[in-house]
């Protein structure tokens, strides 16, 4: 089992989502923490911060795909990756955000949802799903040059036919958790979740991938609905038993 305040620094990874803003490029160290703001991750030796927001972005550089090797597990949002499905990683974009993708070697272009971290690959600025990667014709090259374009959240259309409309995210408000420990034995996160359970609402355990550390079991409990209510919750558990604690959007 790693301890609970060895991996507290790093298990990071997972269902981070953006709560306040800065830029998210790459550090040798990590950078100062400013409350509210979404915790950095460290990967490689370098450390990421996500953005808090996505309004305005635009990238051009490298697309890459991944596929089989990653198939079946669980993204950094918590949802299973699918290879063959439409979706794509990003390193510091918040999870969740829509973007166009624009093939800018051949003039295919779609709209893909972020739900992953990476590519960790210097020059490359989006990781395909394998099936994105397919109709944007990436997959026989590899890689190829687009350009990204942040659309938001994604509004379904009322009628049969209409094309999905964007709206911006709103980083304040969603249903927020707190994770207390992680564990590569799914035994010691259960045993957790059941010492605590009697003490706290909403203990449980989400399963997720890292890149360092492999498949963990995170604990998880509370609840929250807006940034504010979470800051203070968080402070709480920061003051009691659990050192450690973060945010963490589900």
């Amino acid at each position: 089992m790693m301890s609970q305040k060895t991996l507290g620094a790093v298990l990071v990874l997972a269902l981070l989502v953006a709560l306040a803003g800065c830029a998210g490029t790459p550090r040798s160290k990590p950078p100062s923490p400013v409350p509210g703001q979404p915790r950095a991750y460290h990967v490689n030796g370098k450390w990421y911060q996500p953005l808090a927001s996505a309004d305005g972005y635009s990238e051009t550089g490298l697309a890459s795909w991944y596929g089989r090797k990653f198939h079946g597990r669980p993204t950094s949002s918590g949802e299973r990756y699918d290879m063959y499905g439409l979706s794509a990683a990003h390193k510091t974009l918040p999870l969740h955000t829509w973007v166009r993708v624009d093939n800018l070697e051949n003039g295919r272009q779609m709209d893909l949802r972020i739900n992953d971290r990476g590519p960790f690959v210097d020059g490359r600025v989006i990781d395909l799903s394998y099936g994105a990667a397919q109709r944007l014709g990436v997959v026989g090259p590899g890689t190829a040059r687009v350009r990204l374009t942040a659309l938001g959240r994604r509004l379904e259309p009322d009628q049969p036919g209409q094309a999905p409309s964007y709206a911006p995210m709103d980083y304040t408000h969603g249903n927020f958790t707190f994770q207390v420990g992680a564990f590569q034995d799914p035994a010691n996160a259960h045993r957790l979740r059941d010492r605590l359970a009697a003490e706290h609402p909403n203990v449980h355990v989400q399963t997720y991938f890292h890149a360092d550390h492999g498949q963990l079991y995170a604990v998880r409990l509370g609840r929250a609905t807006s940034l504010e209510e979470a800051a203070d919750y968080k402070a709480r558990l920061r003051a009691g038993q659990f050192p450690e604690a973060f945010i963490v959007a589900e």
